[in-house]
């Protein structure tokens, strides 16, 4: 039996934020817990769907991989649950989603129980030739950043935090939670195994202060609408000196006046007369990077020809290959005629016959069959 989308387990879209997602098997975890469905083999199954949905989509690296290969990205974690080896570890670290905000417990917190900072989104914006030929860009990132009177420890110079006397500097307590032993997060150290007695004047003994943080990245040629960079440690500082969370760059391209994307492919669209359709030309077109082209138009071009110039479209991202760029024409029909160019149209018309026209007149010659049959 194969397994069923993620998303749809949560009955969650594709682009559902973190918050919807965690609301969403919040939901869902309360409806099905064994404690609500004593002897409930069905709701144990969906609690365990559910849970397995949700470990997988909060992790940004690991929602990013599951976007990108489906069920395939997590081949060989074992069991149908998806959770690797250390399942226990996994349901704990999900159990503080579920009631980490009236129980101590949260998101985004390393080894040993120190929470790590969090992970920022910067949306930036591209144009179609950025995305070509690449772009080196400075971006400023509003965040928090350690502490350099404290440098990160939240203690006053001169003083050390001390250890917890709720936790014994362990960061990790149990509760009970119906047949469950759950083990959480200290709520007095907040996982890390110390408290502060004598906390820092400039940030209060979080250890961090809010400043803008000015950033140089690469974005490489070939990127798509939609691209993800992730900028690993770059992300808000950590509380006390734990660990930085990660800076993920939303790309986005602006659509061009001339080309048209799909993939690595471009297409443009070129009106040509009717007269050039008609008797054959040549076309100048341009290309992405500045440069420009010639196509020859064959005499009797209809409207939607395509003439496809090789390796003249997008760069494929990370590889020396490029698309296609594809002419597609569009035989345009003149307007605001003068007296002259009427009467020249009209004794064209009059002199034209089936041979000149072919399409036109298989057309009405099929139309006068089907009436035909239709008053027969």
């Amino acid at each position: 039996m194969s397994k069923r989308d993620y998303y749809e387990v949560l009955g969650c879209t594709r682009t559902a934020s973190d918050t919807e997602l965690k609301s969403a098997f919040r939901k869902l975890a309360m409806k099905f817990h064994p404690d609500r469905n004593p002897d409930d083999a069905d709701a144990e199954h969906k609690f365990k769907e559910v849970s397995e949905a949700y470990e997988a989509l909060r992790d940004p690296q690991k929602r990013a991989a599951y976007d990108q290969f489906g069920h395939a990205a997590f081949d060989g974690t074992g069991g149908m649950h998806g959770f690797g080896n250390d399942f226990a570890s996994s349901m704990s670290s999900i159990f503080d989603d579920l009631f980490g905000d009236f129980m101590g417990g949260g998101r985004g917190r390393g080894r040993g129980g120190r929470q790590r900072g969090a992970d920022l989104r910067y949306n930036m914006e591209i144009t179609l030739e950025e995305a070509y030929a690449g772009k080196a860009a400075e971006i400023k990132v509003p965040t928090s950043v350690t502490c350099e009177t404290c440098s990160g420890s939240g203690a006053r110079p001169g003083s050390s935090p001390v250890q917890c006397g709720t936790c014994a500097g362990i960061g990790r307590v149990r509760a009970a939670q119906g047949f469950f032993s759950i083990e959480r997060t200290c709520p007095i150290c907040q996982g890390r195994g110390e408290v502060i007695e004598d906390p820092c004047r400039d940030c209060g003994g979080a250890g961090r202060v809010a400043r803008e943080r000015h950033l140089s990245i690469n974005i490489p040629s070939g990127v798509e609408d939609g691209t993800r960079i992730r900028l690993a440690g770059e992300g808000e500082a950590g509380p006390q000196a734990s660990a930085a969370g990660d800076l993920y760059i939303f790309l986005s391209v602006r659509p061009h006046e001339i080309f048209q994307r799909d993939g690595a492919d471009l297409f443009c669209r070129v009106p040509i007369s009717i007269t050039t359709a008609a008797l054959g030309g040549e076309l100048e077109v341009p290309t992405l990077d500045g440069g420009r082209s010639k196509v020859k138009v064959p005499a009797g071009t209809q409207s939607g020809k395509q003439f496809r110039l090789k390796s003249k479209g997008m760069p494929v991202l990370r590889s020396p290959q490029h698309g296609d760029l594809y002419i597609q024409t569009m035989v345009e029909t003149p307007v605001n005629l003068s007296r002259r160019q009427r009467e020249l149209l009209e004794e064209f018309e009059k002199a034209s016959s089936e041979q000149t026209n072919p399409e036109s007149s298989g057309f009405f010659s099929k139309v006068k069959e089907f009436w035909d049959d239709l008053s027969g």
